[in-house]
């Protein structure tokens, strides 16, 4: 049985937190477009932009490794140090005073997932 479509939808349930968390701000400083000079809702946007813009292709590229490693403990490593990122990343992004710390390890873990999912992923193909 495959594992990353249950992480899939973890992260979906996070990316809907998100947007509520936009929506909620919207709300709240009466904005409907941009972010109207509030640097909480633009804080907001960007942890739900940047979710949407990493997650599915690192998804996608977790669940070709797992596919053809056909390894659910590789897809399970990926997912568990993907989602510790994300969560990381997005608190961060969310707070008006920002601890680098939490962004660096939400950047580094993706990008981590990223590389050593591509690589796993050429490995396999040409072996």
């Amino acid at each position: 049985m495959l594992v990353t479509p249950f992480y899939a939808a973890i992260f979906g349930l996070f990316f809907i937190y998100l947007s509520r968390q936009v929506i909620m701000a919207r709300r709240k400083y009466q904005v409907a477009i941009g972010d109207g000079d509030h640097v909480e809702l633009s804080r907001a946007i960007r942890a739900h932009g940047n979710f949407s813009e990493y997650v599915p292709f690192s998804l996608l590229l977790v669940y070709f490794a797992e596919l053809q490693t056909q390894s659910a403990w590789v897809a399970h490593i990926f997912c568990l140090i993907l989602l510790a990122g994300r969560v990381s990343h997005a608190y961060s992004n969310s707070q008006v005073k920002e601890d680098f710390r939490f962004r660096v390890f939400g950047l580094a873990s993706t990008f981590t997932v990223m590389g050593i999912g591509s690589l796993v992923i050429l490995v396999s193909a040409v072996m």
